[in-house]
Order: structure tokens, then sequence, then C-alpha cells
């Protein structure tokens, strides 16, 4: 019924914090299930689905090309539209409650070298003037923060606090953290701010903008990024996600503790920073192999 649609969209809202394009990736999924029933058995609603039908739909989403991951979050997002059924007594039991998540290989993000983030800082020219100032400034911030994409954009003028040398950011779920910011990193910020003053370019209270006073966005972000770093190295992927993984990569190589990488990530649990490990395992490896007597 649609009012159970209306208030678990109140539910993600009001009581999980979740951000609107969240709330609308939920939703567009359960949608997408709805039409399917709907076409498939018209008398059918949502809170009135067994699990056949269900995995009629995975299969047609199957068929029609789409990836197992994909997959995997459509019916995540109807596990938890199901469990909130549950939770308001609107159904007695989930149609999902033995489902297992099909299947999906394990995609290898390759951090950049430190030699490659040293170069893309130091040896790279960057444009003359106030695009090469933020673009360098941004790179760097990814690079010494774990930030990630949406959380720079989305930083205020007001979030910076040199005077403590720290940020503060809003990350997913509306979940605050606070992040220690190097020097160098302070006065650049410095250096940037009265630039895009002296320019009088507005872009409201967001710190990073075009050379127009607008505010960044995603895809401006992604080939930034993807630009700078294309001139130093030949790895496939180069993007701002490769540099927050970077970040920990380097963080767990050089000797941080898995805790700590983790608050600064902004995980809420290990789980999400155990993927950065295997990097700092191959380092381990190499120092392993190389001062161990019996491999000598």
């Amino acid at each position: 019924m649609r009012n159970n649609l209306d208030a678990f969209r109140a539910y993600l809202q009001m009581e999980k914090h979740y951000s609107p394009h969240t709330v609308g990736a939920y939703l567009k999924d359960i949608s997408s299930f709805e039409r399917f029933i709907v076409a498939d058995c018209p008398d059918n609603t949502l809170e009135q689905v067994d699990y056949g039908l269900v995995r009629a739909w995975i299969v047609s989403l199957v068929d029609s090309g789409i990836g197992n991951s994909s997959i995997n979050r459509k019916i995540s997002s109807l596990k938890s539209f199901y469990k909130f059924l549950l939770k308001i007594k609107q159904i007695e039991v989930s149609p999902l409650l033995k489902h297992k998540a099909l299947k999906t290989p394990k995609k290898l993000q390759i951090p950049f070298s430190e030699k490659e983030v040293d170069d893309v800082l130091k040896l790279i020219t960057y444009p003359e003037g106030f695009d090469g100032m933020r673009d360098k400034l941004i790179i760097d911030l990814f690079y010494t923060t774990g930030i990630r994409r949406t959380e720079l954009i989305h930083l205020l003028k007001r979030d910076v606090d040199l005077s403590s040398n720290s940020l503060k950011v809003l990350g997913k779920r509306n979940k605050e953290r606070i992040l220690p910011v190097l020097p160098v990193i302070s006065d650049q910020i410095k250096l940037y701010s009265a630039e895009r003053d002296r320019l009088g370019l507005s872009g409201g209270e967001f710190l990073f903008v075009t050379n127009r006073g607008v505010k960044l966005n995603d895809s401006l972000v992604y080939r930034l990024i993807n630009t700078y770093f294309s001139n130093v190295s030949e790895k496939i992927k180069k993007s701002p996600h490769i540099l927050r993984h970077t970040f920990a990569t380097h963080l767990l190589n050089n000797g941080a503790d898995l805790n700590s990488v983790k608050e600064l990530l902004g995980h809420s649990s290990l789980a999400s920073t155990q993927v950065y490990t295997h990097s700092s395992l191959s380092e381990l490896k190499k120092v392993y192999s190389g001062a161990h007597p019996r491999n000598k």
C-alpha cells in the first residue's frame, strides 16, 4: 500500500537519517519491484508477495544484463523495506527471510604508490592562478585526510578551523567527524581562500567552487583526479575513491593501527576498514621475506 511506502520514506529520513540520494535509491528499487509484481500479478501488492515472486524478479534482472552487485543492492533495499513492515506489524514474515545474496567477484582496488602521489603533487604543472591552486589543494586534501568525494564537495567555509588545523566533516547518515589537517594543508587553504576572495567568487558557504563561483559537482571532481593522475599512473582506475583507498593503505603501511584508520575514514565498523588491509599485508610480506633468517 502507498501509505506503507510513505511511512518507510519517513522512517529512512527521520529515524535512519539517510541522505536524500540514499532514500531516493531505496524507493526507486522498491518501485521497480512493485511494477514487476503488478505486471505479473495485477492483484498482488508489496505486502502480499512470496519469495517465488522475488526470485522471478531476480531472474528477470539477470536476464536483462544487470550485474550481481547491482541486483544485491536492489534486494538489500527490499530487505530493509520488509524489515520495516515487520517492525510496524504489516506483515508476519519477510519474503526475503532465507534469501542469500548472489555471488560477486571481489574487485581489487589498487592504490596509487607513494611515488605516484608524490609525482602528481610535485612534478605536474598545474594551471596558473585559481584553478591550479584549487586542484592541487583538492588532491592534497583527498590524500592527507581520506575524505569522501561527496564530503569534500559539501565542505563549508565554517567547517575549516585553521587555528586547530582541523576539518569538520558531515559523513554518511549525517555523522560528523573531526579530521586533523597537516599545517602545510592549512597554509594551502589560506592561500586558496585569499585568492577566491580576491576574485570575488561567491559559491555561498561552500569551500570549493569553480572559477565561476559555482559549487563543484561529482563528475568535475572525478575528472580532476583522473586527469592529473593519468599523467603519472597507468592504473586502470584513477578516482577520488582510489585516493581515499591510497590514504588508508599508506597509513597502514607506515604503522597506523586499524582502529585509528577506521575513525579517520568515518567507518561504522572495522569490517569496512579491513578491505584496505590487503595492500599493507603485501608490504609486510616484503619486509618479512627480506628480514626472516629462513628466507636468506
